[in-house]
């Protein structure tokens, strides 16, 4: 009993702790806070939802993919905008990684929101800051938590291609090293599952999980955590050779919608990823998260929002240092 309170004391200490939403970059003098672009772009959050709202009602799931394209930005290197990088003399593009190759989406509209603000206020708003407002923005459309974005950072002028093949979690490692590239970023196993939980919208291709339908253990055998009539639903549009690409909902019960069904169908052993059905098989901490937040949706969401805020602040470019692009698809000067 005594370890149970003590359990559950530790969480709320982790879970509720004050919000910021400011961001304190002492070593290289810059802040990040919601109000950065007040006075030299009163517009631009105006302009940021607007399209953000426009390519979502076109593609439901955009939402997901412009909320994952701020995901794995931060994770390599920080929240700069490198991901956004096109391949140059001088750079290797990061979107040819493992995790972002033919994947990765969502750059057309980055560009669009890009041209439209340099056309209201030329050279004020960077990239890196235009992906996190149109990851918030795109959760919110899908019925997720709004919260104030931190804002203030600035554009790297280089990319890291084996940053985002080492850093990003991926859908099949195993449940200790995803926490440990989340701990890597100074992220908590509580930010691990409430941002996990973004996969409660959005799809993944059948090259990510076939491993769970047909040879999880190496000796042929299917993931035995995997609920076999949810598996075999799986098969039929998931062979064992061809159809990569062939798509298939992170989420089946509600796909276009920011709710903690998510958590509801890890319990009952449909998460789709082995990186997802980990949260529940591999980890008595995580477990009890997931239960949290499968009979508590507010919870999850609040806790999402605080996470969001939390990813946001990964290493920001502030102050002097970098630069704010002009097109986000490569540097001012190379």
């Amino acid at each position: 009993m005594a370890k149970s309170l003590l359990f559950l004391l530790a969480l709320s200490l982790l879970a509720f702790a004050p919000l910021c939403f400011c961001y304190n970059n002492n070593n290289h003098g810059g802040y990040l806070y919601p109000q950065f672009y007040d006075h030299s772009c009163p517009k631009a959050q105006q302009i940021v939802q607007s399209i953000v709202a426009k390519a979502v009602a076109r593609e439901a799931r955009m939402a997901a993919s412009l909320l994952r394209l701020h995901f794995h930005d931060c994770f390599v290197k920080g929240c700069d905008g490198s991901i956004l990088l096109d391949n140059s003399k001088n750079i290797i593009t990061e979107k040819r990684s493992n995790p972002n190759l033919n994947s990765i989406r969502g750059f057309e509209v980055i560009d669009e929101i890009k041209s439209a603000i340099e056309k209201e206020c030329p050279s004020t708003v960077s990239c890196a800051d235009i992906v996190a407002l149109a990851a918030r923005d795109s959760t919110v459309l899908a019925g997720g938590p709004h919260w104030e974005v931190p804002l203030g950072r600035r554009d790297s002028r280089g990319a890291s291609l084996s940053g985002s093949n080492n850093e990003i979690p991926a859908p099949n490692n195993t449940f200790q090293t995803i926490l440990t590239k989340f701990k890597r970023q100074k992220l908590n196993i509580v930010d691990l599952v409430a941002l996990s939980g973004s996969h409660t919208i959005g799809n993944a291709r059948c090259t990510t999980f076939r491993q769970r339908l047909y040879n999880q253990t190496g000796r042929g055998l299917a993931d035995f955590t995997l609920d076999q009539s949810y598996a075999a639903s799986l098969r039929n549009n998931c062979p064992r050779s061809g159809g990569d690409q062939n798509l298939f909902f992170l989420d089946f019960v509600s796909p276009t919608k920011f709710d903690n069904s998510y958590f509801k169908n890890l319990l009952a052993n449909k998460g789709l990823l082995n990186s997802d059905q980990v949260l529940v098989t591999k980890s008595e901490v995580t477990k009890q998260l997931v239960q949290q937040y499968a009979v508590n949706n507010e919870l999850f969401l609040e806790q999402f929002a605080k996470s969001m805020i939390k990813m946001g602040n990964l290493s920001p470019i502030t102050g002097s240092r970098g630069e704010i692009r002009k097109n986000c698809r490569k540097v001012n000067y190379s």
